[in-house]
């Protein structure tokens, strides 16, 4: 049987605009500080260490699980690294979280981040070819023909957009903030991959995500709020088969459902009280509540454009700013699975969603085909039924 998991300790690092304002070390070292002033823990209590990260080539750092040791207190200990693509933060909360689980230690810090500023995102995530598409163009398609099968309007893009970039202005860990945010500004903003406005697309930034992870004993001693983690789930898919369907990936619905199925969620709209969905793209939130059965086929942007998924709506999604606001992309998926964590604490300050006791943590990577996705409860053993 595994062993109970909990997350005691959270800490984020917001970008820099001078690429020589902190190196990458300081950048990793500043979220794992954070973490650990909040689990009211240091070095000394960590047994492994998890780090994230999506290509080496967005800061050409290889191997950076060895050179980043020294800053995060490894030397000595075992560190591991994680990669999957864009969902890399999520797989990398999952993967620490089982390491807890297995009972081979007692106390893990996981970390994700990324530099864009010392590399090209935009170059790496196309392959290099001349020409390159990068992941709006190779996403672009997709939302097209979402919007073509559900019938949605095309303001709902515009909605998630302007839903996301408010709730940002709340969270002081989001990367852009745009304060004067509206739908005509985002419907007026120039259009990047059709239907993809530039408002209605995440930044490049720099930033890292932390956590400290422990077992129940260690929960139990700490003064701060634990959020347990009930579930957790990952899959992958190839990104080219007979019959894929890059809508709503077969690999994300599975995901799902082993996720509700081990933490005996029968029904997600109700039973689930906030979501951080891996939305990178506006569009992307309404697929992503077909995707992952939380509303029927065709019904997911009926759910934005109703306001359930405002912060006091009934099924609130991304109250933190969401990847619209904050991508560094090695660590965006872990910031997702951190902000649930926050909701079920109580900690999420001016954007804490009303009575939050259960709340998910999602990514994606890849051609949309590699999935992560935690469940986090603010009881131990949280009751569904």
């Amino acid at each position: 049987m595994a062993v109970p998991c909990a997350v005691v300790g959270l800490g984020q690092t917001k970008y820099s605009r001078r690429r020589d304002d902190v190196s990458l070390d300081g950048l990793v070292r500043e979220a794992a500080l954070r973490a650990l002033e909040d689990a009211g823990a240091d070095f000394s209590h960590l047994d492994a260490i998890v780090i994230g990260k999506a290509p080496d080539a967005l800061e050409g750092v290889m191997m950076p699980e060895l050179s980043l040791c020294d800053a995060l207190g490894a030397i000595g200990k075992p560190i591991y690294r994680v990669h999957t693509a864009g969902s890399v933060g999520a797989s990398t909360a999952v993967s620490a979280a089982t390491l807890v689980e297995s009972g081979l230690f007692n106390t893990v810090l996981t970390v994700g981040y990324e530099k864009q500023a010392e590399g090209n995102a935009t170059w790496t995530l196309s392959g290099g070819r001349s020409g390159g598409q990068g992941a709006g163009g190779t996403f672009a398609p997709w939302m097209r023909s979402y919007i073509q099968q559900s019938g949605a309007p095309d303001y709902i893009g515009w909605m998630v957009a302007v839903k996301d970039r408010l709730n940002a202005l709340k969270n002081p860990y989001a990367h852009l903030q745009i304060d004067d945010i509206s739908i005509e500004k985002v419907k007026d903003s120039a259009m990047l991959w059709e239907p993809i406005r530039f408002l209605e697309s995440c930044p490049s930034s720099d930033g890292a995500a932390a956590m400290v992870l422990t077992n129940e004993e260690g929960a139990r001693k700490s003064a701060r709020p634990a959020a347990w983690v009930i579930s957790h789930a990952k899959r992958t898919e190839f990104s080219q088969f007979p019959g894929r369907d890059p809508v709503r990936p077969q690999a994300g619905v599975e995901c799902s459902k082993a996720l509700y199925k081990k933490a005996g969620i029968t029904n997600p709209r109700k039973q689930i009280d906030a979501a951080e969905l891996y939305v990178p793209f506006s569009w992307y939130e309404p697929m992503w509540l077909e995707g992952h059965d939380i509303a029927e086929i065709g019904e997911g942007w009926k759910m934005t454009d109703e306001g359930a998924t405002e912060i006091g709506g009934d099924f609130p999604v991304n109250p933190s700013g969401g990847v619209l606001s904050s991508n560094p992309i090695g660590a965006s998926g872990m910031i997702r699975c951190l902000e649930a964590a926050n909701q079920v604490r109580g900690t999420a300050g001016e954007y804490q969603v009303e009575g939050a006791k259960t709340a998910v943590g999602h990514a994606y990577g890849g051609a949309a085909q590699y999935f992560a996705m935690w469940l986090v409860a603010s009881e131990m053993n949280p009751d569904f039924s």
